[in-house]
């Protein structure tokens, strides 16, 4: 196929996402603590493109030779101007093999993944998280105050988000909210609106009283000690050993109190990657499907009308299970951060650019592209990236936003109202290209590499 385009799919919601010439170094993530995070070091490639689950080639008359995974068990592909390899990490199981138009292969997959492994067709409607307005700083009182301003707006659901908790590991309300998760949720359902809450139920900091107390529900390494399985909060964390039944046990107990004890009824499900880093298991243990028996445990006790979100999920083993998924890192009120460069930064132009290269997965699970801004404050975005923010939104058909309404000018209250009120008409033109009730949008320009330059953020 000659210098071929290459369509790298990441293994997780933050992995890089998109396509590159043969003749292009591979798209990966260079940092190796980045790459434990967000992405799969077992069989990271940096001289050879590698994809997960799916990869494609598309050569210059627009033919696309698509190999996709079927199963489960962790599956890689690889490919060369010669090669286009795929191989599970212990047994084998299904390909699907395919050629033609691009949209024609990635759709027909979709409908074999569809029968295989499942499908969810939950909407989340309009949502609000604390996470872009205070970060870790989110408390009872100000919340308090967002939920009364909320009242009335075209929002159906209120996400608290990181900060709520003693720790990341332990599921407790801390001080900023001393009347507890209960009255909390019944204050945003007293609102009109589904309480929702964020979570990382497969992973704990070291300074946890899990961690501590309970290292034996811990995952660990090949020489006994606890397995880092990424990093964030400036530290390495750990994971659940789901394989084990007492950790299990932990996991329904959270997802039991925090559903059918507080209340909540959307649950934001972050790092979930954890729960299938590299690690020795149980021979004839798989580590996909050790993260899918968890999901479907958390699905059994939740109950089938609780939405849920997976951040930091890998695609197939969430089929049928996850509701939503993110499809790329962070978004933050910046296009690029020129000092970083990395793909899994948080930034805006990297959430666009993987979810709009994950756009096929939409029959499949609803993808979450992240926040969308509307205000003026705190926010280095010019309109044409707020545009395309809310454009892909829109074409996603997830909508979300971090604004307090008190941030927000009266136009800029109008504007948030009037989008949040209105589901435009979506047809696909081509990979980049659609039309929103008859406005052509262009993702190309925020594709390419020098978007930055031509659209800078300032």
């Amino acid at each position: 196929m000659g210098d071929a385009e290459f369509y790298r799919h990441g293994h997780n919601s933050w992995s890089p996402c998109g396509w590159r010439r043969l003749s292009e170094p591979p798209l990966r993530i260079a940092d190796a603590r980045r790459r434990l995070t967000a992405d799969d070091t077992a069989w990271d490639d940096p001289h050879r493109h590698h994809s997960s689950a799916v990869a494609a080639l598309r050569d210059g008359s627009g033919a696309v030779l698509l190999l996709g995974a079927l199963g489960l068990d962790t599956p890689r592909l690889a490919a060369d101007q010669d090669t286009l390899t795929g191989w599970y990490e212990r047994e084998g199981a299904a390909w699907f093999l395919a050629a033609g138009d691009e949209d024609a292969v990635f759709d027909a997959y979709t409908a074999q993944l569809a029968g295989r492994l499942g499908y969810r067709d939950r909407r989340a409607g309009n949502v609000w998280c604390s996470w872009y307005a205070y970060y870790e700083t989110v408390n009872e009182a100000q919340l308090a105050k967002d939920v009364a301003a909320l009242r009335g707006l075209p929002f159906d659901v209120v996400q608290v988000d990181d900060g709520w908790e003693t720790c990341v590991g332990d599921w407790q309300p801390n001080e900023k909210f001393p009347a507890g998760m209960r009255a909390l949720s019944e204050r945003i359902r007293d609102a009109g609106l589904v309480p929702g809450l964020w979570l990382a139920p497969f992973i704990a900091l070291p300074g946890s009283q899990l961690a501590s107390r309970h290292p034996e529900l811990l995952l660990r390494d090949a020489r006994g000690e606890l397995a880092v399985t990424g990093y964030n909060w400036d530290t390495g964390y750990y994971a659940l050993d789901l394989t084990r039944p007492r950790a299990r046990d932990h996991l329904a107990e959270l997802i039991g109190r925090v559903v059918h004890e507080w209340g909540f009824r959307y649950l934001k499900l972050d790092f979930v990657n954890a729960a299938l880093a590299p690690a020795p298991r149980p021979a004839g243990t798989g580590r996909e499907q050790v993260y899918r028996d968890a999901l479907a445990l958390i699905r059994e006790v939740a109950g089938d009308d609780v939405y849920l979100l997976g951040s930091g999920a890998p695609l197939l083993p969430s089929l049928g299970l996850l509701d939503g998924i993110r499809s790329g890192p962070d978004v933050a009120p910046i296009w690029q951060n020129y000092a970083s460069n990395d793909p899994s930064d948080a930034m805006a132009r990297n959430a666009v650019v993987n979810a709009v290269h994950r756009l096929w997965q939409a029959p499949l699970i609803e993808v979450d592209p992240d926040v969308v801004y509307f205000r003026s404050r705190l926010n280095l975005l010019t309109d044409q990236q707020a545009g395309w923010l809310r454009d892909l939104a829109d074409i996603c058909g997830f909508r979300a936003l971090s604004d307090p309404p008190g941030w927000l000018t009266p136009d800029e209250l109008e504007a948030m109202t009037r989008y949040l009120s209105h589901r435009p008409e979506v047809r696909r033109l081509d990979r980049y290209r659609f039309s929103l009730d008859g406005r052509e949008v262009d993702f190309g320009p925020a594709v390419t590499v020098d978007a930055g330059q031509r659209y800078p953020i300032s």
